[in-house]
């Protein structure tokens, strides 16, 4: 990628690939179940979880699946602790910041499209002072599709004013490069986020695998 013209913008999916939020999941998951008397989970066995949302939470804390009756009042409870809390350890990861500010001394603007609900996202981005500084954040909630459907990555687009064949989108789940190819734009996997078996990202059909934010940012320059 950096022997093409630079890209029109960077769009990025938000748990795993821009910020580092599992500090926060793995302290609320711990915290619910001390309130049910279990003893609390290494953080590792969370963290590979974490971009797959509450769901994957409340399977990886307790077992459970959505089917069950004692599912949703688990689940209600483990977001209401997160919303308390979206961003008491989170923070961007090593070298994002750095990665920011290089694309925006280029005049190359970023977005964020992620399929966590606004409810959080928003108050997460305000909180690490991002809010002012990308030029979108796409939700659930301003569309009627999620990822891997490609309308949030065209909703982001459109709202930059860019094509999104000359976009690049950054994500670690395979939905994310899914979305991505589904909007014809060229994608980038991310090995350092919260992948469950790292060795299947080369089988995601992404333009580009990095392993560190450090090779993410030499690749976007």
């Amino acid at each position: 990628m950096k022997t093409d013209a630079p890209p029109s913008a960077v769009l990025f999916d938000l748990d795993g690939t821009l910020i580092d939020t599992a500090p926060d999941f793995i302290r609320c998951l711990n915290m619910l179940r001390q309130q049910h008397e279990l003893a609390p989970l290494p953080a590792e066995h969370i963290r590979r979880s974490v971009s797959n949302g509450a769901r994957a939470m409340i399977r990886v804390g307790f077992g459970l699946e959505p089917e069950h009756p004692d599912y949703l009042e688990k689940h209600t409870a483990f977001l209401d602790l997160y919303e308390a809390g979206v961003a008491i350890e989170t923070t961007l990861f090593e070298g994002m910041d750095e990665l920011l500010r290089d694309l925006e001394s280029r005049s190359i603007p970023w977005g964020i499209v992620t399929n966590k609900p606004a409810r959080f996202a928003i108050p997460l981005i305000e909180a690490l002072g991002l809010a002012e500084r990308c030029a979108t954040l796409i939700c659930p909630d301003h569309v009627t599709e999620r990822k891997p459907h490609p309308e949030s990555l065209f909703l982001a687009c459109r709202e930059i004013g860019a094509e999104p064949k000359q976009a690049v989108y950054v994500g670690d789940h395979e939905r994310d490069i899914e979305a991505g190819r589904n909007a014809g734009m060229r994608t980038i996997a991310v090995r350092y986020g919260y992948i469950e078996q790292p060795e299947s990202v080369d089988l995601w059909q992404a333009d580009i695998i990095v392993d560190t934010v450090s090779d993410l940012a030499k690749l976007l320059q």
